[in-house]
């Protein structure tokens, strides 16, 4: 372990606060699993794990992010389905959009609730986590090279919600990442890459909001983790926004080229070095 500031083994150090928002802002829309960097970063640097309430919370940060980012077409969505449920003659594709982020939020949410304190404790083992960040990586490939990544937004259909919502429940396991195991979802359903990449940005909307509002009592005094203040979490929150606005921005320019292979040379290298440091006793899998 290198420690950078000392705290209380239950108790958040400002500068661990600081490490873990930028890291936290950096990370969430890429397909490297934000959780997993905070764990691992968190136990690297202060020998301890934060927890999952307080990354849920500070989560609200990023998703802030996507509102404002996506704004326009949020509220096209939200007019379209409330417009659609009172009028029938008014259910096109904005109303048809709102019912695919409903439907594919239901698989994520229940698996969330039923399984809440194996995610809050039992998934979060180093091992767990090294081990998906190397495996999920070629799930990203398989879904590169088999994907035709030929059809449209207009095109999006229930089916790709529902199977791009199962592919989310996925993202609960630190390692995994939530855009990564969605986006992998919509390639391999042919959808184009930048596509997959915008409906997985919405799809996370509902879930991250509800989890970290859920999480939000649970930050202060966590059953799993350590305990964060009221400033904290905002200075975390705002953090978040600034960076994960930041991030949104260059993911949409960099799938429009760019294959999310690269990612997976990414994620196999760090999942490699975790294990050799766990191997070594510089990290502790808990």
């Amino acid at each position: 372990m290198i420690t950078l500031a000392a705290a209380a083994p239950d108790t958040m150090s400002w500068s661990q606060v600081i490490v873990l928002s930028i890291v936290q802002g950096l990370t969430e829309f890429l397909p490297v699993s934000s959780s997993g960097h905070l764990r691992i970063i968190s136990e690297l640097f202060w020998g301890a794990d934060a927890g999952a309430s307080f990354t849920a919370v500070i989560q609200l940060g990023t998703e802030a992010a996507v509102l404002v980012y996506f704004a326009k077409e949020i509220w096209q969505i939200l007019t379209g389905w409330f417009r659609g449920v009172f009028n029938k003659d008014q259910r096109g594709f904005d109303y048809r959009m709102g019912w695919m982020v409903i439907v594919g939020t239901i698989p994520v949410a229940l698996v969330g609730v039923l399984f809440k304190d194996l995610i809050r404790e039992g998934l979060r083992n180093l091992w767990i986590t090294a081990t998906v960040l190397i495996l999920f990586s070629f799930v990203f490939i398989a879904a590169e090279r088999m994907g035709k990544k030929a059809r449209g937004y207009d095109e999006l259909t229930m089916k790709d919600a529902i199977i791009m919502g199962l592919c989310q429940c996925l993202s609960l396991i630190p390692g995994v990442s939530r855009s990564g195991a969605t986006i992998s979802g919509g390639l391999f359903r042919n959808l184009d890459r930048e596509v997959a990449t915008r409906f997985s940005f919405l799809l996370a909307i509902p879930a991250v909001l509800a989890s970290g509002l859920f999480s939000l009592p649970d930050a202060f005094n966590p059953e799993a983790g350590q305990a964060a203040t009221a400033p904290m979490l905002i200075v975390g929150v705002a953090i978040c926004f600034v960076l994960g606005y930041v991030s949104i921005a260059w993911l949409l320019r960099f799938v429009a080229h760019h294959s999310f292979s690269w990612f997976a040379a990414y994620r196999i290298p760090v999942g490699v070095l975790v294990m050799i440091l766990l191997a070594l006793g510089v990290l502790q899998p808990y």
